[in-house]
């Protein structure tokens, strides 16, 4: 999964099409677990455009979408953040909430 800027992230927003940015932070035990099951749906979807990035580093993002723990998953479509997912319950899960945000 490739790592993400601010801009990268703005231009996945207003480009309008779907998207998902991974929000994550390197201390956190629950983030790594996310992180598997992310590279693992990466591989499943292979078409969805999809970013990660450490939230340490990106303030300016957990303000605007009002981020209120890691690991965060939000999932953008036609310009705006459809969904905003804390609990990565599981690589099935995430798989299924992921392709009905690309079909």
């Amino acid at each position: 999964m490739e790592e993400w800027s601010k801009e990268q992230w703005e231009s996945a927003l207003q480009s309008g099409e779907k998207a998902a940015f991974y929000l994550y932070t390197p201390m956190c035990g629950t983030c790594a677990v996310a992180s598997k099951m992310m590279s693992i749906v990466e591989q499943l979807l292979p078409h969805l455009k999809l970013g990660k990035a450490n939230i340490n580093f990106l303030e300016q993002i957990a303000i605007e979408h009002q981020i209120e723990s890691v690991p965060c998953l939000l999932v953008c479509d036609g310009g705006k953040v459809t969904e905003k997912i804390y609990a990565f319950q599981s690589v099935p899960f995430l798989y299924e909430l992921l392709k009905k945000s690309i079909d």
